[in-house]
């Protein structure tokens, strides 16, 4: 089976089935055609699979090579899930990165883990409405510890920068600056799918990942007096600042 054959099959899925952008989809098309002219063979072995990652190590920074890895294996979940292939053969590796969480200096680990550890624990469950508030509400903060990312940017994200089965999410900065973020963490994934799932109609009618109870995108502001709100239930002492990064301060 020549596995390049079935690269345009793919492509048009994420264009017209997960709707992604054309600039995701053109980073998909370099990265896949990449691995195919380096392995020139269409069922790979484990020890050719290692040499493209070394391969995409000497060439480019961390975030770019898992960018990359992650274009090829969402391609074989696919193949996968169409039962094109029996199995991913990317399960076979073991990569290990080093993950940095990327936070405002000036915050604690302790409270973070504090205020993760309340949300977690005080599940809201009197309706499916409030219910589906507090997910969002988690999935949000989740991504922001784990992504570094600006209120702004999570804000503003839309439903196609997020990949749910590769789990690579991209932001769109101010001035039109983009960047790939990987989420290496399963259970953070889990979340967001669950979210995804729980809030699909909105979230496809309003364009924004993120959104309130009304179907609109959840704003900055809102996701700002959000993490006050949880801040104080946790029994944190401090102010959540209202710019920029989601920077926790002494009062």
């Amino acid at each position: 089976m020549n596995m390049q054959e079935k690269v345009k099959g793919y492509l048009e899925y994420c264009e017209y089935r997960k709707l992604l952008d054309e600039k995701t989809l053109k980073a998909y098309r370099i990265d896949l055609r990449q691995y195919f002219s380096f392995l020139n063979q269409s069922e790979p072995e484990k020890e050719i699979l290692e040499e493209y990652i070394i391969d995409l190590h000497k060439k480019y920074k961390q975030k770019t090579v898992k960018r990359k890895l992650a274009s090829v294996k969402a391609f074989y979940n696919y193949l996968e899930e169409e039962e094109i292939v029996e199995e991913n053969p990317f399960r076979k590796i073991r990569m290990k990165f080093k993950e940095s969480i990327i936070l405002p200096r000036i915050i604690p680990r302790n409270e973070i883990e504090q205020l993760l550890n309340y949300i977690y624990t005080h599940p809201i469950m009197e309706n499916e409405e409030k219910h589906i508030c507090w997910l969002r509400d988690l999935a949000v903060i989740e991504m922001l510890f784990a992504t570094g990312a600006r209120v702004y940017e999570i804000s503003n994200i839309s439903i196609d920068c997020v990949d749910l089965v590769s789990g690579t999410i991209r932001f769109m900065g101010k001035g039109g600056k983009e960047r790939y973020v990987q989420i290496g963490e399963n259970s953070i994934l889990r979340l967001l799918k669950k979210y995804y799932h729980a809030n699909k109609g909105a979230i496809r009618q309003s364009g924004f990942f993120f959104v309130n109870r009304r179907g609109y995108r959840f704003t900055e502001q809102s996701i700002r007096l959000m993490l006050r709100k949880y801040t104080r239930l946790a029994g944190i002492d401090r102010n959540i600042t209202p710019h920029g990064r989601v920077i926790i301060r002494t009062s």
